[in-house]
């Protein structure tokens, strides 16, 4: 019987970063059960498809080099079934979809496609969140204006529909696949079993669901003031934060660890217009990928988007909850400061106490007489003869003085 190598390519927002969670946290389980799934880091799958598609990500694109030839290989070399997932190898060109492939082709192996889709309805404003969250200044407005312009020509609008517009991905990734090793992944409705979508991934990738008890799932969402407030902090720190301090204090601590998924803040959504686009170009979708016979895990249905819904505008907010998410941001940050600050006293303290063995160090007699054997060497040609046998003796290194 074939290995598998099962290729999971996005989308974005639909579970992946949950999913990603679960096989790294056990991936040393998960190979016991001959389920390979390569990763010394929780972004090594995301580093390798920096790599693979030769994307410029503020910096990381270097580390980043290599990383998918390695990880192919590791994958070729494993004989079991394996697993590679990240959603931004949705974007991939055909080309380097052919390649991706190829590399993790082999005697003996199927390479089969995952695609896991959401309805567009719910898909747009989760991508304008993730654009804020990725320093973005955009207003929500003019991302959906971006998006429904029919040239597509601005950078966010490429970015989305490469990652998003479901036949096109397919097309892409499942050229060279026969329809049966091409899996669409629906993800379930608001109101489902938590735990739909991990049973869904669990029996696509052999992997028993009861086995591994998903925790909380990740990336949740901002509500509309948060994600308003975000944006605004953009502006404010274009010319005065880096990018890795960015990603660790305001994505990772401020908005993943303590703003995401607050209670009570209104959840973002479409406008009226927008919504019944949006919509009909979901149905298209579904019927589309209903035609082309691929394997459906869950149901395309679920690709249908349910109606409209009362519209909370981020680009018209309720300030005063959008002060009241700014000044639990500065809340978050002042406690990390503290925290920051407490720990450069410790050091400080570290410090000064070693400086003061270092001086106790040089007040000895040995050390003394040591520091003026070293001056005395570097004037006069006999003493520096002696020296170097002294060094010999103590079997000193070439570092020491």
């Amino acid at each position: 019987m074939s290995r598998r190598v099962l290729l999971h390519v996005g989308t974005p927002k639909t579970g992946t970063s949950f999913v990603q969670d679960i096989l790294f946290t056990h991936q040393d389980v998960l190979r016991e059960r001959g389920i390979l799934y390569a990763a010394e880091r929780p972004d090594a799958h995301f580093l390798a498809a920096l790599d693979l598609m030769q994307l410029p990500w503020g910096g990381l694109e270097r580390e980043a080099a290599g990383t998918w030839d390695a990880l192919a290989a590791e994958v070729r070399a494993y004989p079991g079934d394996a697993v590679v997932s990240h959603e931004i190898l949705a974007t991939a060109s055909r080309g380097q979809a052919e390649r991706a492939v190829t590399d993790l082709d082999g005697p003996g192996t199927e390479v089969h496609l995952v695609l896991s889709a959401r309805d567009l309805v719910r898909q747009l404003p989760a991508e304008w969140q993730e654009n804020v969250k990725h320093r973005r200044r955009k207003t929500y407005a003019a991302f959906l204006a971006d998006l429904q312009d029919p040239a597509r020509a601005t950078e966010v609008a490429q970015w989305f529909w490469g990652v998003q517009e479901l036949p096109d991905i397919l097309d892409r990734w499942g050229s060279t696949l026969p329809a049966d090793r091409v899996h669409v992944v629906t993800v379930p409705r608001p109101g489902a079993a938590p735990t739909l979508l991990w049973e869904r991934f669990a029996g696509l990738f052999g992997i028993d669901p009861d086995e591994f008890t998903p925790g909380a799932r990740a990336n949740a969402s901002l509500g509309v003031p948060e994600s308003e407030m975000l944006r605004r902090l953009n502006e404010r720190l274009r010319h005065v934060l880096p990018n890795h301090h960015y990603r660790s204090l305001v994505r990772e601590m401020v908005v993943h660890r303590n703003l995401a998924g607050r209670p009570g803040s209104s959840r973002l959504g479409l406008p009226p217009d927008a919504h019944a686009w949006a919509a009909q170009l979901a149905l298209d979708w579904a019927e589309e990928l209903g035609r082309r016979g691929y394997d459906v895990v869950g149901d395309l249905a679920e690709l249908r988007p349910d109606g409209p819904r009362p519209f909370v505008d981020p680009d018209a907010p309720d300030e005063h909850a959008v002060a009241a998410a700014a000044l639990d941001a500065l809340a978050i940050m002042t406690g990390e400061a503290a925290k920051l600050r407490d720990v450069e006293v410790e050091l400080h303290e570290v410090i000064q106490d070693l400086m003061g063995q270092i001086d106790a160090l040089h007040a000895t007699p040995g050390y003394q007489a040591k520091e003026r054997l070293v001056a005395l060497a570097r004037r006069n040609p006999v003493a520096r003869v002696g020296y170097a046998g002294y060094r010999r003796l103590r079997g000193s290194s070439s570092r020491s003085t």
